[in-house]
């Protein structure tokens, strides 16, 4: 008789389901907060990019603080869905007023409130993300249910990355208007935010933690010392920080896409002739990677079933970097098929691939991490470490956003200019598209020299965390 699974696939699906409703609001942030500020605030985006990195650094000091209100908390359902529930609500709110249109009497004002509502958004952000990311450790006892997992949440967390984008242009459709202006950010976030609370809501009402320990309190010393003296969250810590060029993509895909498609296009469905601009172009740029990058997410945990999480991540490493590198050079040197539509779009199916391990990776590596730390030291800390983890993805989204939109700022690019070629030189073209495509594979890259120090997938330790797990699990039953 087999023997019975504790994540089930349901409860596996439901768990997916609602990381794929917080990385949603995540998505929206990253693609259209900079570029709502810069055309409906009429923000400089050189000025945006100093406010969000120095905000996502102020506001990243909370995480240890949260880890530790995590790991120090004793609640009958558990130690992260709690911290889940009472989050986000909040935070899909604070989602929806970034996007509210409001008439500043000047600059100064204006940056200040842009200032403040981006750390408190990173800081509401970490209370939902740091637990819904921890939950994976203690949903199964068995690592290969929690791989499953991992696998899947990780695709759900890539689509809900990218999902506003495709929102975007639904709600231009609805509203008949061509562009992005006040009114469809403003039904976006709504919609967006809706839908978050739903998925979100599923997961709490599905999933049950079954890997219990008793509340632990950590001095900010004890928080440093678990960082500096676990290896393997070193390893994590230090891959999300060299890798944070993966994110540039998301970040800019709205610039991106209105210098490469700078004189737009149209399409007829049913009958009826739909104009892209604007923010609506940026739809053109994720029909070549968001297929390659969910076969890429689908595969890497076969892949690393059959080789380790090391090898698979090294593997897809050394493809993104090389790929994004050779296309880069097609682009700007290459034949002008390169620089068109169908160029562009085999480009972008070509690189999304090497994304496969790397939200994939550092998920299963968490987990790991966590009976790996329990297994030689007693404690079992998945707040501390899942915060230190979120820490890292903070940091790395700051360096991302600050050098994407630096880059992008740099160039001479302006919101205003989406739709008219004539303002589109080829200089400018040529560092946003080294920002979205070239920094990313050399950041994949790097992200792969800490990754060489990794031992959990070696099988005699391997062998003894499975025996310890299946030991706690008994002992539970």
């Amino acid at each position: 008789m087999g023997k019975t699974k504790t994540l089930t696939t349901g409860k596996m699906i439901a768990y997916g389901v609602g990381i794929f409703g917080i990385q949603m609001l995540v998505g929206y942030i990253n693609t259209y907060q900079s570029q709502f500020y810069s055309k409906v605030l009429n923000a400089e985006l050189t000025v945006c990019a100093v406010i969000i990195l120095a905000a996502k650094i102020i506001s990243s000091f909370a995480d240890p603080v949260i880890g530790r209100l995590i790991d120090g908390a004793h609640f009958k359902s558990g130690k992260m869905k709690p911290f889940v529930a009472f989050s986000i609500l909040p935070f899909a709110a604070i989602t929806l007023m970034m996007f509210v249109f409001i008439p500043f009497p000047n600059d100064a004002v204006k940056y200040v409130y842009i200032t403040f509502t981006t750390v408190l958004w990173n800081i509401l952000m970490s209370f939902a993300d740091i637990p819904s990311q921890g939950m994976l450790a203690v949903l199964s006892p068995s690592s290969e249910e929690k791989n499953s997992a991992a696998g899947f949440s990780n695709m759900m967390k890539s689509v809900g990355l990218i999902v506003p984008g495709l929102v975007v242009p639904i709600v231009c459709m609805a509203t008949g208007s061509p562009d992005i202006g006040k009114k469809e950010y403003l039904i976006t976030a709504v919609v967006v935010c809706l839908l978050a609370l739903l998925f979100v809501a599923l997961m709490l009402g599905t999933t049950k933690e079954v890997i219990k320990s008793e509340p632990q309190k950590m001095s900010l010393k004890a928080m440093f010392r678990e960082l500096v003296t676990n290896k393997p969250l070193m390893i994590i810590f230090l891959m999300n920080l060299l890798g944070f060029g993966r994110n540039l993509a998301v970040n800019i895909g709205v610039q991106t896409a209105a210098v490469v498609f700078k004189e737009g296009f149209s399409i007829t469905l049913f009958g009826n002739q739909i104009a892209f601009a604007g923010e609506n172009l940026s739809i053109a740029l994720g029909i070549g990677s968001s297929v390659t990058s969910f076969i890429g997410i689908t595969i890497a945990p076969f892949v690393a079933k059959k080789l380790g999480i090391k090898k698979t991540f090294m593997i897809f490493g050394v493809y993104g970097l090389a790929a994004s590198t050779a296309y880069y050079l097609l682009f700007v040197f290459g034949p002008d098929f390169w620089r068109g539509f169908w160029g562009i779009f085999i480009g972008q199916f070509i690189i999304s691939l090497m994304f496969g391990t790397h939200g994939y990776a550092p998920l299963v590596m968490l987990s790991d991490s966590v009976d790996y730390r329990e297994m030689t030291t007693g404690k079992r800390t998945e707040g501390l470490q899942s915060s230190i983890v979120t820490l890292s993805i903070k940091l790395a989204n700051a360096f991302s956003v600050a050098v994407g939109i630096f880059m992008v700022g740099l160039s001479g690019y302006k919101a205003d200019m989406a739709g008219t070629p004539d303002l589109i030189t080829p200089k400018m073209t040529n560092i946003v598209t080294a920002a979205y495509w070239l920094v990313p594979g050399i950041c994949v890259g790097l992200s792969m020299l800490p990754m060489l120090f990794y031992k959990l997938d070696d099988p005699e330790i391997r062998s003894k965390m499975t025996a310890y797990m299946r030991s706690r699990e008994e002992q539970n039953v």
